[in-house]
């Protein structure tokens, strides 16, 4: 069936991202966030990131800076727990790769405990020490590069990256650095399609693309754009495929009408005595209660 992924193999792992890389067939991967999305997304893509997005898509955050490693923990733990067959990535949230090698390998050593394949962190060639030290560890490191969601304080705000040419040539050489280092793969977000076309020419390691034109190796939106659950403005880069939330709440209202006008529930959703019991039930009648109750 066309909508089921590609890759004809047990479990999608690093070695087979890098052949789809070489034989240039598409990588598709999205965001999950709990068993649900998990089960939905796991028969149709590649990869599933359990992103640091879950702050702004369900946490109610207007970025992902305040999303910390116990939350990252939590949903990665529900993902994991479906068992999926697509390769498992988890976002190291802010702060959690910044402060020392002994910290960042702690905290992504934890997420392959839980489950996780690999981590993905955000950042240049200044991540690379980090990165190597997490490589070293034996566990495998997604890059991010363009414009990542944890810098937007620094970014001033979600905009294009890479549109003049010192910002184009110190992304390619942040590219070049980071598979230096020892990253599978890299997330590209939010550059012109020209860069990110360059960058996947010259690196031998598959590039995702989100917002980056179409000539990467393969590309990523998040779960709830997609599937038009996530509602306000979406980036340019989003193409919705249906319009979930108006979906569900038709579904939703359709049930509350049934409650309202007493057709829900019906005999085949309700459960039946034993006829048995029929008569025990009718006849029984509440025992008296004593007039000096012990019941204050």
């Amino acid at each position: 069936m066309s909508h089921i992924s590609h890759l004809s193999v047990e479990r999608v792992t690093i070695p087979v991202l890098q052949r789809c890389k070489e034989e240039r067939r598409a990588i598709v991967m999205t965001t999950a966030y709990d068993a649900v999305t998990a089960r939905i997304a796991d028969p149709v893509v590649d990869v599933i990131l359990v992103g640091d997005s879950v702050g702004n898509v369900c946490l109610g955050f207007d970025d992902t800076l305040p999303v910390s490693m116990a939350m990252m923990n939590h949903h990665l733990e529900a993902v994991a727990r479906t068992k999926p067959r697509a390769l498992l990535v988890a976002d190291m949230p802010f702060l959690s790769f910044h402060l020392s090698p002994d910290e960042t390998i702690r905290n992504a050593g934890g997420f392959l405990q839980r489950g996780a394949d690999a981590v993905k962190l955000e950042g240049g060639v200044k991540r690379a020490q980090m990165i190597r030290a997490l490589v070293n560890c034996e566990i495998p490191v997604m890059g991010h590069l363009g414009l990542t969601p944890q810098s937007v304080n620094a970014m001033g705000g979600f905009k294009v990256q890479g549109r003049n040419a010192d910002d184009a040539l110190r992304l390619l050489d942040d590219a070049h650095h980071l598979q230096e280092a020892g990253c599978f793969a890299l997330v590209l977000e939010g550059i012109p399609a020209e860069l990110a076309a360059r960058a996947t020419e010259f690196l031998n390691i598959p590039t995702i693309g989100i917002g980056a034109g179409p000539n990467c190796s393969g590309q990523v939106l998040v779960f709830h754009d997609v599937l038009g659950l996530a509602g306000g403005h979406f980036p340019k880069f989003v193409r919705v495929y249906v319009e979930g939330c108006q979906l569900l709440q038709d579904g939703l209202s359709r049930w509350a009408a049934d409650v309202r006008s007493g057709a829900f529930p019906a005999p085949q959703e309700s459960y039946r005595l034993p006829d048995s019991l029929r008569d025990p039930i009718a006849n029984w009648t509440p025992p008296e209660v004593s007039a000096k109750s012990d019941i204050l």
